[in-house]
């Protein structure tokens, strides 16, 4: 899901000088610009990381309601430019009493793909368990932590040692967040009854849940789900996005690649929607 800033989408370009030089400066909203610019056109160099690292742990921007703007948008930037070096500093951005800055870290985490990442991701889950058990706590929903992204980052992380976890928020009240758990437990086990969970979910009644589903069944790949894809509700656009998923999957997967059974079938769909 795209979490940026309307604002910035439109703002003036910069060349990598001025962009390193907003970093370093003093100035808030320029520095809040620049660590957004670097991950959307995933320019990267030692200096830019190390300035990027630095400005996790920024407390210059600051909210009135105590968050931070530029911790932030330097949690999503470090995963699209896939920053290795950066995954110590986001695991303890997950700390960050910033809901947004630890969605930004676990979503980064999950690119960059580093199973050090699993204990402190699956501790997240824990504020919503019971302890010592695997059932969510009883004043449910609990919006403390950004389970979804959570989730979809264990999932990603082939986290099969918090799996009961996982499976536990297959009952949490908020359907995104159900949407994210099975997207996870198909990742973790293979079992289609958790991709056949979304599929059902692309039928639902609410156009934001089914926008989810699709992106969550494009995320795994889910080929049982391409017609249901074509059908749902929504704007082409994203529905692409999800057929494009399931796509790269087949080819990347597949022996035949994109000659193969499941990848024709996906582009005759899509060509069906252009």
């Amino acid at each position: 899901m795209n979490t940026e800033p309307e604002e910035i989408q439109y703002a003036e370009p910069l060349t990598v000088e001025q962009a390193i030089a907003h970093l370093k400066g003093e100035d808030t909203s320029l520095r809040f610009y620049a660590a957004w610019w670097f991950g959307k056109f995933k320019v990267a160099t030692p200096e830019i990381i190390r300035l990027l690292i630095a400005a996790l742990s920024d407390e210059t921007d600051r909210t009135p309601e105590g968050g931070y703007p530029l911790r932030r948008n330097t949690a999503r930037a470090l995963g699209k430019l896939g920053a290795l070096e950066a995954v110590g500093a986001l695991i303890e951005a997950l700390g960050c009493s910033d809901y947004y800055v630890r969605e930004g870290a676990a979503q980064s985490l999950e690119m960059l793909g580093d199973v050090k990442a699993i204990g402190p991701l699956t501790g997240l889950l824990d504020d919503g368990l019971i302890a010592d058990s695997y059932e969510l706590i009883a004043q449910q929903p609990d919006a403390s932590h950004p389970y979804d992204s959570v989730l979809e980052a264990l999932g990603t992380l082939k986290a099969i040692e918090s799996l009961p976890k996982v499976e536990a928020f297959l009952k949490h009240p908020t359907p995104r967040i159900q949407y994210a758990a099975a997207r996870a437990m198909y990742q973790l086990t293979g079992q289609e009854n958790y991709g056949d969970r979304l599929i059902l979910a692309l039928m639902g009644p609410d156009l934001q849940l089914r926008r989810a589903a699709l992106m969550d069944v494009g995320a795994i790949g889910y080929l049982p789900a391409a017609e249901t894809i074509a059908l749902t509700l929504a704007e082409n656009s994203v529905k692409l996005i999800s057929m494009k998923g399931l796509l790269e999957f087949q080819v990347r997967n597949n022996p035949e690649g994109a000659r193969s059974v499941g990848a024709v079938r996906v582009m005759d769909l899509m060509d069906g929607m252009l």
